[in-house]
């Protein structure tokens, strides 16, 4: 199993954020889907678990065209869709990553808080356990300075590039901008990646590890680039918007063709 932590710092407050999340995580889901593959959403609805009160949802993630070379050639035809739930009682967020095949021997589980005025420089904010401590790894992602792929590169959504036009924030052109940006939050996301196959199982964790990283490097600097289209939305307009994408996701799904792999092995 790899435990990794990743602290990423944004130029937003936290309820800003929790708006900027959402936008951000319905444009990308139209942006992976298409050619038979992508996401299909299942439930979005609210719900209670005791004192904790949010927003579930259970999504199914077609992907066999990007998953390894490796892993597509143990694993039979169909059985290939990853099954996400996750439970978003902001400023604590929980999601749940498995295969229907690999059951227990597959998953991808991270918890998030979302702290604002922070730079990521809280110790321990999710509070795990000493021994879960000894095996973490931290990663602080700069959106702005980390290298970025080439292939995934847009100007139009570099943060290094992008000023807003409602806002005024941008570009994020000072190398030690994370320092001295305002607003500032940092979400903290503890990763477990675990899969439990013989032979092939700290190639295939690190793959993902990689692959997890690389998604929220993309993802953030999508968010802040997107600022002037998320800026003044309520949480309303994000679950009508998340109607309508779910509508053309269904639609989507088997036009056009399969997304490329983020990476291989």
């Amino acid at each position: 199993m790899i435990i990794n932590e990743y602290r990423v710092i944004n130029n937003c407050t936290r309820d800003e954020y929790q708006v900027a999340q959402l936008y951000a995580t319905a444009l990308a889901s139209k942006e992976q889907t298409g050619g038979g593959e992508g996401v299909e959403v299942v439930k979005n609805e609210p719900y209670e678990k005791g004192d904790e009160k949010g927003q579930y949802t259970y999504k199914i993630f077609r992907l066999a065209s990007r998953v390894p070379s490796v892993v597509r050639s143990i694993l039979p035809t169909g059985a290939l869709d990853l099954y996400e739930e996750a439970w978003n009682a902001y400023p604590y967020c929980k999601t749940v990553l498995k295969n229907g095949y690999m059951k227990e021997y597959f998953s991808i589980v991270y918890e998030t808080l979302h702290v604002n005025n922070s730079r990521g420089e809280v110790y321990n904010a999710l509070n795990i356990s000493d021994e879960d401590l000894k095996k973490r790894n931290i990663i602080i992602i700069d959106v702005a300075n980390d290298k970025f792929e080439s292939k995934y590169y847009k100007p139009e959504e570099d943060p290094k590039l992008f000023k807003s036009v409602k806002t005024g924030r941008g570009p994020l052109n000072n190398p030690d901008w994370k320092e001295t940006c305002e607003p500032v939050m940092t979400c903290y996301k503890l990763v477990y990646i675990e899969f439990k196959w013989f032979g092939i199982q700290s190639k295939v964790e690190s793959y993902l590890a990689k692959t997890v990283h690389t998604l929220f490097t993309k993802f953030h600097r999508q968010l802040f680039c997107w600022t002037d289209k998320w800026y003044g939305m309520t949480i309303d307009d994000i679950r009508q918007l998340e109607l309508k994408t779910k509508m053309d996701l269904d639609a989507q799904i088997n036009q056009g063709e399969p997304v490329k792999p983020i990476e291989d092995l």
